[in-house]
Parts: C-alpha cells; structure tokens; sequence
C-alpha cells in the first residue's frame, strides 16, 4: 500500500462531505453525520463528521441506524480507512458488515486515448436531449440488473431483463438529475452495442456516470449487463468518463472498485490504488416491522 497521502485524504473528506449536501438534508450525531435525501434523491448513508476528531462509537453507530430504520433509510455507512482506521473495528462490533473496497486514484497521464470500439459506442447523456428522462431511466435499469448479478461473470441476463426493470421517473427525480447534470455535478455515460446480433446483448448494454463537487470527481455505478460482459463495455464506459472529467476541470478523477478483478481493469486505464473506500451494512438485517 503506497504510503499515505494527507492532503489526498482530507481533499477526499471535504468531496465525500460535499457531494450529498445537494440532495439531501443533514441530521448531525456528533461523530457521525446522517445524510437523507428527499424521495427524489438516490438513498444516501451516513460518514464520519468532518471535523470531528473522535472515532465513533458502537453506540453512535447504534443510534445512527435507529435513525435510519424509523425514516425508512438504507442502514449504510461509508467511510475511508485511511482516515477513520480506528473504525472498522468499532464498525463490526456494532454489527455491520464492511466491504473494503480498493480506493484508487487516476493519473491522467495514464489514462489511454479513447479508440472506436467495434462492439460498442459508448455516448454522454445530455440535460437538454429530448431523450434524456428514457436515458436516466435506462441507466438505472442497467445498473440495478447488473449489481443484482453482481461481479464479472458472464451470463444470459441481457435485455430482457434490463427493459423489465425500467421504471418512470417521478417529475421531481427528473428535475433533479437535469439539475445536477446541467451544474456539471454529474454526468452520465451510457454504452451500446454496434451490431446486435443475439437479442439479450443489444440496445444499451451498460452504464456509469460521476458526481463531482468542486474539482474533484468520483466515477461510480459503472454496470455491464451480464450477456455483455469481457468485451469491454465498463472499460469504455470508465475511460470515456475520466477523459470527460478531466476535460470539464476536474483535477482529481477516482473511484473505489468492488473487488481486486475490477480494480485491475481500472488499473489499465491508469488508475492507482491510494487507500481503502469501506461501505458497510448490517450484516444481519434488521426484523421488519409486523
């Protein structure tokens, strides 16, 4: 692990601190902070304070998730262990199960050139377009069959499955991607197939987008429906956004991989891995209300 970089980290804090404030309101418990979005807003989670210097506590953790189940919100926490190290510990004896997912940052000088692809085109998404609302609808199809199939195996989930799992956006959701796309706080990237030629691995085939606050963007959901996985979707997808980051203004361009396979196809494209991004859970969900 390369040593650890303070400025990088506390950059990072101020982006992931940042980034929410958008969406969603704020609920402070000292040594954590509760994001909540609106019913319009992607479901948030809650992070250490910002300028805090405590470690939370099992019983802050405790009373952040007692929050989170009375308002219907996801039991999530994210944090990065680099900054908060004392926490993953005190995280797992609340009883939360932690990914440790690779943090990893780009070198822009590692980043290839963008090359036509002879099985997709990968094109951004635009505010203005007319299809835009399908688009966000289509994107979120993607990504919910793919992390539903989560890791890099191939598959026959294809297209069926994707167009079942189209939803309409409310006026609200809309407005608010519109939004956070025409601030330049997100941009998003959708990747479809050139020549179909099997019914499952045709139209859109994969997603990803970034969310950016001040320079600094982050690269998330970047999906490949499972028929269409190994050949190339979420490379094109990841390089297509970085390059777009980095052409908007952006000066520092990063991601956390959801496992070392995926981190070593993000290695190719330049990236460098700098610290651990750690997203926890219950890791025995909660009863549900009778």
């Amino acid at each position: 692990m390369p040593q650890v970089d303070a400025a990088l980290f506390a950059r990072l804090e101020r982006f992931y601190d940042g980034v929410p404030r958008f969406a969603a309101r704020v609920e402070d418990f000292d040594t954590l902070v509760l994001f909540i979005g609106s019913s319009d807003a992607y479901p948030l989670y809650a992070r250490p304070a910002l300028r805090s210097e405590k470690t939370p506590s099992a019983a802050d953790i405790t009373a952040v998730r007692q929050r989170q189940r009375d308002i219907g919100a996801p039991e999530a926490f994210e944090w990065v262990h680099e900054t908060s190290p004392d926490l993953l510990a005190v995280a797992r004896s609340a009883g939360l199960s932690v990914l440790e997912a690779p943090l990893m940052v780009l070198d822009p000088e590692a980043l290839p050139s963008i090359t036509d692809d002879e099985f997709v085109s990968v094109r951004l998404m635009a505010p203005e377009d007319p299809s835009f609302a399908h688009d966000v609808s289509i994107r979120g199809a993607v990504a919910a069959v793919s992390f539903t199939h989560a890791g890099t195996a191939t598959g026959p989930v294809g297209a069926s499955a994707r167009d079942a799992a189209l939803t309409p956006l409310s006026a609200g959701s809309l407005a608010l991607h519109r939004r956070r796309a025409a601030q330049g706080r997100a941009a998003s990237a959708l990747a479809e197939v050139k020549n179909p030629t099997d019914p499952e691995v045709s139209g859109v085939v994969g997603s990803g987008m970034f969310q950016r606050e001040g320079d600094v963007a982050e690269i998330v959901g970047v999906a490949t429906l499972p028929a269409a996985r190994h050949r190339g979707v979420a490379r094109a997808i990841t390089a297509t956004l970085a390059r777009h980051a980095l052409d908007s203004g952006a000066g520092l361009v990063f991601l956390s991989a959801a496992s070392d396979d995926v981190a070593r196809m993000y290695a190719r494209l330049g990236f460098r891995r700098a610290g651990t991004a750690c997203i926890a859970e219950p890791a025995v969900p909660a009863p549900q209300a009778p």
